[in-house]
């Protein structure tokens, strides 16, 4: 990979962290665990994009991906999880 392509991974790195630490900051005030479900998950897939600047063979790379579908189905199930608690205590 060219220079400008690790250039832009990096920066996809360093946001996905960013993005990360927003979401944890918002967990430590409320509590809520959709927060936690998306700071984990952006830590994740931070992790993902970090090691697939160091990975060279397509079955490593092929592999990772499967940490990419669990930062992504942590976002699904923070979302129904956050859906399902609101449903419950609506009802009387």
């Amino acid at each position: 990979m060219d220079n400008f392509g690790n250039f832009l991974l990096g920066c996809i790195v360093m946001a996905c962290f960013v993005i990360s630490l927003f979401f944890a900051r918002f967990w430590r005030k409320t509590h809520d665990r959709l927060f936690a479900c998306f700071a984990i998950s952006f830590c994740l897939l931070g992790l993902n994009w970090l090691a697939l600047v160091f990975t060279q063979r397509d079955e490593v790379r092929t592999a990772l991906y499967v940490v990419r579908l669990l930062a992504f189905l942590l976002i699904l199930l923070g979302i129904v999880d956050k859906n399902r608690a609101r449903n419950t205590g609506a009802q009387p």
